[in-house]
């Protein structure tokens, strides 16, 4: 969370909580929503989100492996980028009475450098579990010396408990200063390129660097951070399968999600939330560490009763616990001690019972502990632009080898969030040539025209909507034919515009005006992923209309045919890609992409370019 964030969250908790169907009062006589979900019901950081619950465990295995997928592709890390050396540097040590203090410098990517801090027990054991203890927003983040929070005292007592602890920085904190911790141009976002996606990959090569030490036991890693630290623990939980025990301090919550770039990516949370995500790490021991003056408030009443739920399917209910402090956003000594008392439950015999208790902390000086006092990054070391540059190369390396078209399918509708609903779950709202369809579960609202007729269904797709369809050449000659022809209004064309309210999302990219100071820049850039981590893209949500428009039109399995132009030619493209429908497409006019800006002017949809483009989209069509 941002120190901003922090300050209003108290007066911003109590969102309007709503279900993914509309009230009665809003639907027509057929079911149908009076307004579309997607512009009525927009999700926020703030919005109070439902809380999960599965009836079996064979459901809730199937859900944790959509969503580890999901996570995974809005972090940009589908597939997974390729390992390459840490060059790991330590140096610098500090000895205690019963500890020791190293500095750490490895790199997660070539050119990219993160910063951290080695805790080392003195107690002669050949192997010790490990602990990574990723950072929150605190000003000074792993150097932070507070009582609300203090990194260096969680490593010096884990350390002296028989763990060895690296506790590293947040991007642009610290020692790994090379990017901005707030960064993100439209251009970045079509390949998945941002905070959230470049800390979760330092946080599974941290772990990669922490694993490999002589002196810690492979078998028993945990993690614990606070805050962002604790977005951070959940996220690698959910995707990476080494860490055997965890505690996400302060974080888990249906009432607030994480306002900072570093905690949401575009596409992160469409029908989910952290209480979900967090529970992707059952049944493996965890943690809950909440506080009465913050977002966790109703954590042991609601969040965890939930989470617990989940955790029973597996018969081991008893493997979460929860705990509650009277106190605001703090990741204080009170909690800190019910952390040691929980590893200290799952690493029986570890050491001194005593050393659960904090005494005698002696907090090295900032400059003791800073990678880089007196020293300078690697030559080589890249800048923004570099990474970014790096990241891009190797994407496209991967799109270019990736051969599995089941694979490259998933990714593609992940990235679009675009799901085939059963064609009894679409609910269509029919009055004379006038059609509404709508998917039962979402809420979603899709006006258009219908003729009835006789042979193959056509669809016909027109930027200008179903009016301007009306009108073209194509609509003449099925009409002519006699064959059944179906028009739709997809998502903000024709007689389905509308306002999202307070969504920035809507509004031209870049929106910031010109002229702003990099501070009002900085904040308007961090207010957007208020809403892009929640809710599709107008060109995904596009694509999703033609795909129920396909599947309501296949209704009985007859041959379809799929006309569409312009753009309208992409989202009908991208639509067959993604659902593998059998479907005959028939486009005209599809724009060109010779530049990535091409995407932002015809089919704005973050990380697109991830997940290989048009080029992939085409290559997944059925053959004719």
């Amino acid at each position: 969370m941002t120190v901003a964030h922090l300050k209003i969250a108290a007066v911003a908790l109590a969102a309007l909580c709503f279900s993914r169907l509309p009230s009665l009062s809003a639907q027509t006589s057929q079911g149908v929503p009076a307004q579309d979900a997607r512009n009525a019901n927009l999700r926020n950081v703030d919005t109070h989100l439902p809380l999960p619950h599965f009836d079996t465990l064979q459901a809730w295995e199937q859900r944790r492996a959509f969503l580890r997928n999901q996570i995974l592709v809005a972090a940009g890390l589908s597939p997974m980028p390729e390992k390459t050396p840490l060059h790991a540097q330590i140096f610098g040590k500090l000895e205690g009475r019963d500890y020791t203090i190293e500095k750490v410098l490895i790199e997660p990517l070539p050119g990219f450098y993160l910063g951290g801090n080695l805790y080392r027990p003195l107690n002669g054991a050949a192997k010790h579990p490990g602990i990574l203890n990723p950072q929150g927003h605190w000003p000074y983040g792993r150097l932070e010396n507070e009582p609300l929070y203090s990194a260096p005292s969680l490593g010096i007592s884990l350390a002296r408990q028989g763990y060895v602890v690296l506790a590293y920085d947040m991007v642009g904190y610290n020692d790994t200063l090379q990017l901005p911790h707030r960064y993100g141009s439209p251009v970045q976002r079509l390949w998945s390129f941002g905070p959230l996606g470049l800390q979760l990959w330092d946080s599974i090569r941290a772990l990669d660097f922490l694993s490999s030490l002589p002196d810690v036991d492979a078998s028993r890693l945990g993690i614990t951070g606070a805050s962002g630290g604790g977005t951070q623990t959940f996220l690698l939980n959910a995707v990476d399968d080494r860490i055997q025990f965890a505690s996400p301090v302060n974080m888990v919550s249906a009432i607030m999600q994480g306002g900072d770039l570093c905690e949401n990516a575009p596409g992160l949370r469409v029908n989910t939330s952290n209480v979900e995500i967090a529970a992707l790490f059952a049944p493996r021991p965890m943690l809950l560490v909440s506080a009465t003056g913050d977002w966790t408030r109703n954590v042991p009443r609601d969040e965890f009763p939930a989470i617990q739920r989940i955790y029973a399917l597996y018969g081991k209910a008893d493997q979460v616990e929860v705990v509650q402090f009277h106190a605001e956003h703090n990741f204080n000594r009170q909690s800190r001690e019910a952390v040691y008392q929980f590893f200290a439950k799952n690493n029986p015999g570890l050491g001194d019972p005593r050393e659960l208790i904090e005494h005698d902390i002696d907090v090295p000086m900032v400059q003791q502990l800073e990678v880089l006092a007196n020293r300078t990054l690697p030559a080589g070391a890249l800048d923004l632009d570099g990474v970014f540059q790096l990241w891009k190369v190797r994407a496209e390396t991967q799109n270019r080898q990736t051969q599995d078209t089941a694979f490259l399918r998933e990714r593609l509708r992940q990235t679009l969030a675009v799901e085939v609903p059963d064609a009894n779950d679409i609910i269509a709202d029919r009055n004379g040539q006038s059609i509404v369809l709508s998917r039962a579960t979402r809420g979603d609202r899709i006006p258009g025209i219908w003729f009835d007729g006789q042979g193959a269904p056509a669809i016909v797709v027109d930027p200008g909507g179903s009016a301007a369809a009306l009108e073209s050449s194509v609509v003449k000659r099925l009409r002519a034919e006699g064959r059944p022809v179906l028009m739709i209004d997809a998502f903000q064309t024709g007689g389905s515009k509308a306002k999202r309210p307070g969504d920035p999302a809507v509004m031209p990219i870049p929106y910031m005006p010109a002229g702003m100071d990099e501070e009002d820049r900085a904040d308007a850039i961090a207010g957007y992923p208020r809403f892009f981590t929640f809710n599709v893209s107008v060109d995904a949500a596009r694509v999703q209309d033609v795909v129920t428009a396909i599947v309501y039109a296949r209704k009985g399995n007859p041959p379809v045919d799929l006309y569409a132009t312009g753009d309208a030619a992409l989202w009908a493209t991208f639509a067959v890609a993604a659902s593998d429908l059998p479907v005959t497409l028939h486009l005209e006019g599809v724009p060109s992409f010779d530049t990535d800006a091409d995407y932002l002017k015809h089919f704005n949809v973050p990380g697109i370019l991830r997940a290989g483009g048009l080029t992939a989209a085409q290559g997944l069509l059925p053959r004719r």
